[in-house]
């Protein structure tokens, strides 16, 4: 038995619209992930990202390569893989005419899951994620939040062995995705592989113990985090909060140019890159502008290295095409 999860191999996937040119929109991407992993699937809108997870899933066939779930093949077994996962995508991919219980205990039957044990993973899911006071009306009345809610839930109705998440935070409110957060630690622990795409950096740098940075179909970096931060060296992250915000200051901090800045009643929050030395002098000459209460000098974020890269790669295209 392999120890992948998931291996995919020189993948491409071109698409050929109608009177137009070709698009490669994955572009021989090979990677593997472990069982049991949380793997973050990262890239800006239209890296590819979500074509991948439709060839994984069986939605969408490859033009080139292999792909396998689970020791088997995308195209030669997809109904061995279907089996095997299930998925979330961005799409909200729930039953509208049936109730949100309804959706659950379907879904639950989908996978050979029936009788008693299905209700009670249902009153158990429901409750988890606030479901349970509307869960007897049918999806189609409630918001689009609650839909997206019921959609992730039915993760938890099953045990198949692969779970794939598109954007799974879109419509939760924060404590709601923090305890989802939670579950899916949980699941992982448990020997869960999941795999997900996601848009807030911030969840990929909480939950991912592998990450895969994707750009124009091609990938761009791979690493746990720690790996990934050595790429984006020179970058530091500098919060300091003030008694007053001394006047001014947005004005100054511009100069400097930051990758990013946020100021926000009395502290302000900066990206940037430079040598340690330097950013503590800078540290050193801001709190002599008014009385400091708290400083934080830190590495980068993964937002930092993500935006970085993304700058890097997109300046070698247009430099390889003659734009610059």
């Amino acid at each position: 038995m392999s120890e992948y999860a998931l291996e995919v191999e020189n993948l491409v996937k071109v698409y050929k619209p109608h009177a137009k040119a070709p698009i490669r929109a994955v572009d021989g991407m090979s990677f593997g992930v472990r069982r049991g992993q949380i793997f973050g699937l990262l890239g800006p809108n239209g890296a590819g990202k979500t074509t991948i997870l439709k060839v994984l899933t069986t939605l969408l066939p490859h033009t080139e390569g292999r792909a396998a779930v689970m020791g088997f093949d995308v195209a030669r077994q997809p109904l061995e893989v279907r089996k095997r996962i299930s998925v979330v995508v961005q799409e909200s991919a729930v039953e509208l005419f049936l109730s949100g219980r309804d959706n659950l205990l379907t879904f639950a039957r989908f996978h050979g899951l029936g009788g008693a044990e299905a209700h009670r993973r249902a009153g158990t899911v429901m409750e988890r994620f606030n479901l349970t006071e509307d869960a007897d009306r049918k999806v189609m009345d409630l918001s689009g939040g609650f839909r997206r809610r019921v959609q992730v839930a039915k993760m938890f109705m099953v045990d198949t062995p692969v779970l794939f998440l598109d954007e799974f935070s879109t419509g939760m409110d924060p404590i709601l995705k923090r305890a989802v957060m939670g579950y899916l630690r949980e699941e992982a622990a448990r020997g869960r592989t999941i795999v997900l795409t996601t848009q807030v950096l911030s969840e990929a740098e909480e939950l991912c113990d592998d990450i895969l940075i994707m750009n124009k179909g091609r990938q761009v970096a791979r690493g746990d985090l720690h790996t990934l931060k050595l790429l984006s060296q020179d970058v530091y992250e500098v919060t300091m909060t003030f008694e007053a915000l001394p006047a001014s200051i947005e004005t100054e901090l511009e100069k400097l140019e930051p990758l990013r800045m946020k100021v926000s009643q009395n502290t302000v929050e900066l990206a940037l890159k430079s040598e340690e030395a330097q950013v503590l002098g800078l540290v050193s000459e801001l709190a002599k502008k008014g009385r400091v209460l708290k400083v934080e000098v830190s590495g980068p974020t993964l937002e930092d290295i993500f935006v970085e890269l993304m700058e890097n790669t997109n300046g070698a295209s247009a430099a390889a095409s003659g734009k610059e």
